[in-house]
């Protein structure tokens, strides 16, 4: 990789461009499938609940499986097979059928959005400068942040206004679009390293774990799977809260101000990552998160519910950034694909399963108590990171300095 090689190329715009259709699809669908499966199909609101749970379970399957699927077919063909499987069961939504039936739609929808994500963000960590690859990372995660913002509002103005069957077809269009613009995509060779045996050095058997996830970017994975989790009581609950403290048109605004705070922090967190090392961004960003959710529950007006939001943009969205640039940079150019598969696994792990332990707790706390005991979390989170990573990424810094 060239060092010397722009950040915005090409390739660059192409593959974040796809990835933010994605991610809006997914919010367009996973806001409107609930109440399209309760009205349309007469499911109970626990079959709902599985329907939309059944698509990030897919997700996470494809994720595990297309490291395996990199490796035989290569980046471009596993894109386009994940990308053309999207575009299929995008159409399954117009058909009328059972409850089951839209089980597993739901299922091998998220199954090909998990390859093809996956497969992006691998093509990305190649194409980047290695060293301003922190960077590159931070800027190519806003495209999946404009989609968590745009995609609630889209979804909810569409329901309100021109019904589901409307919602299917936009959702249907958005991934010819991605079909399209991947055939676009030159994907670069990537260069062999040289595999002649060296006696000197003990060979490293390959254990069946290998087959699916990168062993070294598991320590930083994890610690995103526990923020994730505080992170599912805010996404899931948010508007429950809302209604409760009487404050529902404010949080119609709330992933709004997320994303706008995690636009404006990108620009210098990027460059600070790459010139200064991880924990600089991180332990601030964990300390930030704690206060928001801390905050968030005592909030009595709009302006602290606001508040909220934005310090959370700062925190947990700058720690899901620097958690995806570290899992890469953990792995050698031919593993960035399970490296990145590695990550995402515990990410959507920690968003589509906390939200389930986190509603079984409520049976027992409030609001107000389930994002305090949060921000608990998060701070413990902190002595985690640096037993896991933080004191080698500290040493390494010092080291290199």
């Amino acid at each position: 990789m060239n060092e010397n090689a722009p950040l915005w190329s090409r390739n660059f715009i192409l593959v974040s461009s796809i990835n933010f259709q994605l991610v809006l699809t997914f919010y367009l669908l996973v806001v409107v499938i609930v109440g399209y499966a309760v009205a349309e199909l007469g499911a109970t609101t626990a079959q709902a609940g599985l329907v939309s749970g059944l698509f990030i379970v897919g997700t996470l399957i494809g994720r595990l499986f297309v490291g395996k699927f990199l490796e035989r077919f290569g980046r471009k063909t596993t894109l386009i097979v994940g990308l053309t499987g999207f575009l299929i069961f995008s159409g399954f939504y117009f058909m009328k059928f059972d409850v089951g039936m839209l089980l597993l739609v739901r299922f091998m929808h998220g199954f090909m959005m998990g390859m093809a994500s996956t497969v992006l963000g691998t093509i990305i960590a190649q194409i980047l400068p290695p060293t301003r690859r922190g960077e590159g990372i931070g800027y190519y995660s806003m495209s999946s942040t404009l989609g968590t913002a745009i995609g609630p509002f889209l979804a909810i103005w569409m329901m309100l206004h021109i019904g589901y069957h409307a919602i299917f077809i936009v959702s249907s269009i958005i991934a010819v679009s991605c079909l399209g613009v991947a055939l676009l995509i030159q994907v670069p060779n990537i260069p062999k390293q040289n595999n002649s045996l060296d006696l000197s050095v003990p060979v490293e058997k390959p254990n069946w774990l290998s087959q699916f996830v990168e062993h070294k970017a598991l320590p930083i994975s994890f610690i995103m799977l526990l923020t994730s989790v505080c992170y599912s009581g805010v996404l899931s609950f948010i508007n429950f809260y809302a209604q409760e403290i009487d404050l529902v048109e404010t949080a119609s605004f709330f992933f709004l101000m997320y994303a706008i705070a995690i636009l404006i922090s990108r620009p210098f967190t990027g460059p600070l990552l790459d010139r200064k090392g991880e924990n600089i961004i991180m332990y601030p960003a964990f300390i930030i998160m704690a206060i928001a959710m801390i905050l968030l529950s005592q909030v009595q007006s709009s302006f602290m519910l606001l508040l909220c939001a934005g310090l959370l943009g700062f925190g947990y969205g700058n720690i899901q950034s620097v958690c995806q640039t570290v899992a890469v940079k953990s792995a050698s150019i031919e593993r960035m694909g399970f490296a990145t598969s590695t990550f995402f696994i515990f990410l959507d792990a920690g968003l589509g399963f906390g939200p389930y332990f986190i509603g079984q707790a409520l049976d027992y706390i409030d609001y107000s108590q389930l994002y305090f005991y949060s921000a608990m979390c998060v701070l413990v989170c902190i002595v985690i990171y640096y037993l896991l990573h933080g004191r080698k990424a500290s040493k390494r810094q010092h080291a290199s300095a």
